[in-house]
């Protein structure tokens, strides 16, 4: 069979032994010397990594989701032992001499990434409604010649319609205001203890289960020690009148992956394993 050079992370060479299982089929998860940097490897059979059975093993969410969760467990054990830079899910090379090759051209980068994640870690802030607002929808125009349906509270009379409409679209003006408020208290409050900052893509309902929009979804770099400030800062969050109609959530801490992006050479990525 075989074997291609799976990387999970980079880390600075001297911290100890990963003890957690890696990919199935693949062999133990080892540390792969790169002067003054490690990587953190395993090797996997090379067939099941290919860009081609990547994509079609990836239109299997639970796959998918096994695969994302392994690497996520492998690149947090060796972030328990030393600062370290996650790499992408499925980035591979042929053997580990193509991975010394093109982890050693961009070790400055790498370098780098470490000394700016070195003692941090990585917080997500999220800011929801506490209840769902229904957004305002225009009228429907009616067919010509077929009256329209009665709808529930409408005014009675033309004059009165476009009043009931602007008092609508002012409500939803303010909602959005309100937000805005609310995202920039929060943001504002969690930057007095974190370094740096990355702002998400909102997540629907589809994807939060939650029937109640998401209006802030943000990651923060924050020093380790300072987490206890963090956690102060938010329980003063929570209990702030400004917030009332809104909920202030967080998870972590997590791997800084926000915070660490490094754009390596041809080879890695999500394609497979190359020569």
């Amino acid at each position: 069979m075989t074997y291609a050079t799976y990387v999970y992370a980079v880390r600075r060479t001297g911290g100890p032994e990963i003890h957690s299982p890696g990919h199935d089929g693949g062999g133990p998860v080892r540390l792969l010397p790169l002067g003054s940097l490690t990587a953190v490897v395993q090797d996997v059979p090379a067939a099941e990594f290919t860009g081609e059975a990547l994509r079609q093993r990836f239109t299997d969410r639970l796959d998918l989701e096994r695969c994302a969760r392994t690497h996520h467990r492998v690149v947090s054990a060796a972030a328990a032992g030393a600062a370290t830079v996650p790499l992408p899910l499925a980035t591979l090379y042929a053997n580990d001499v193509r991975t010394k090759v093109v982890l050693e051209e961009h070790a400055e980068l790498l370098s780098e990434a470490l000394h700016r994640v070195a003692g941090h870690v990585e917080w997500a802030v999220k800011v929801h409604r506490d209840t769902a607002v229904p957004l305002l929808e225009p009228e429907p125009e009616p067919e010509t010649g077929t009256p329209a349906a009665p709808v529930p509270d409408e005014p009675a009379t033309g004059r009165e319609y476009p009043a009931g409409a602007g008092d609508r679209r002012g409500n939803s003006d303010g909602r959005q205001e309100s937000a805005l408020d609310a995202v920039d208290l929060v943001d504002r409050v969690v930057r007095t203890v974190a370094v740096a900052s990355v702002r998400r893509p909102l997540h629907g309902v589809e994807l939060t289960g939650r029937d109640r929009p998401q209006v802030m979804n943000g990651a923060y770099l924050v020093p380790r020690d300072d987490e206890r400030l963090l956690t102060a800062a938010l329980d003063t969050l929570r209990q702030d009148p400004r917030l009332s109609g809104f909920a202030v959530e967080t998870s972590g801490p997590w791997v800084p992956y926000s915070f660490v992006s490094v754009a390596l050479a041809e080879g890695a990525g999500r394609d497979g394993a190359r020569a």
